[in-house]
C-alpha cells in the first residue's frame, strides 16, 4: 500500500535522469500515509486523523484523481484491516474520474469484484480475489496481510487459520485496535462453535490489550 505514492510517479521522474529530487509533496505524503495507517491500526485516533488531514492535503495539491482516490482508500483498506466494513465514501466520490485499477481495489475491499477484474489488482492480492487464497510469502507487509484477512472475513471466505495468521500479525506490531478487531472475531467464532474455553482465553487476552498503564 505504502509504495503505491511513489510508484506513481517512479517512470516520471527516471525519465528526468540522473536521480533528480523527488517533489516534496510525495515525500510528504509517503510519510504521512505510513504514520496514518500505523496510528489508526493502534487505535491513535488524533495522530491518524491529523496525518490523514497532512496526507490528502498533499494529495489534492497535485489535482491528480488517481492519486487523491489511492489516498481515500488507503483509509478504506486500514478499514477493512481492522474489520470496519463502512462504505467507502471518500472514494465514492472521486470513482467516475478514478483509473480502472482503483476501481478494482475499491471493490476487492468492499468484497465485490468479479474474479474477471481480479487482473488489475496489485499481484499480491489476486489470489486472494479470485481463490480466497491467504499467502503470507506474496502478502509482504504486515499492513497487506491484515488487508488480505479482511477482505475474506468480509467475503465470508476466511477460516480460523487464517484469523489466527492476522490476529498474530496485528500482536506482533503491537497495533492494538487490530489486535481487539481480530481477537474479538476469534472469540465469536469461537463461541459459535461451541468453544467456551477458548473464547474465554481469547477474551482474557483482549482485556490485557485493553489496559494502558
Amino acid at each position: 500500500m505504502r509504495s503505491w505514492l511513489l510508484v506513481a510517479f517512479a517512470l516520471v521522474l527516471a525519465a528526468c535522469g540522473n536521480k533528480p529530487r523527488q517533489p516534496d509533496w510525495l515525500v510528504d505524503a509517503d510519510g504521512s500515509q505510513d504514520r496514518f495507517q500505523r496510528a489508526y491500526l493502534r487505535g491513535d485516533e488524533r495522530v491518524a486523523n491529523a496525518e490523514f488531514a497532512r496526507l490528502m492535503r498533499q494529495l489534492s495539491s497535485t489535482g491528480d484523481p488517481k492519486l487523491i482516490a489511492r489516498g481515500e482508500l488507503t483509509r478504506c483498506a486500514v478499514q477493512v484491516a481492522s474489520l470496519v466494513f463502512d462504505e467507502c465514501a471518500g472514494f465514492e466520490r472521486l470513482r467516475a474520474d478514478a483509473p480502472a485499477e482503483e476501481r478494482a481495489y475499491a471493490d476487492f475491499l468492499a468484497g465485490r469484484l468479479p474474479a474477471d477484474r481480479a487482473n488489475l489488482l496489485p499481484e499480491a492480492y489476486r489470489g486472494v480475489a479470485t481463490a480466497g487464497a491467504f499467502d503470507a510469502r506474496k502478502l509482504e507487509s504486515p499492513v497487506s496481510r491484515l488487508v488480505a484477512a479482511g477482505v475474506l472475513v468480509r467475503t465470508g471466505r476466511a477460516d480460523p487459520q487464517v484469523m489466527l495468521a492476522a490476529s498474530e500479525v496485528a500482536s506482533e506490531q503491537g497495533w492494538r485496535r487490530a489486535v481487539l478487531s481480530w481477537l474479538g472475531a476469534r472469540a465469536i467464532l469461537a463461541e459459535k462453535s461451541g468453544n467456551t474455553e477458548e473464547a474465554q482465553r481469547l477474551r482474557r487476552r483482549m482485556a490485557l490489550a485493553s489496559e494502558t498503564r
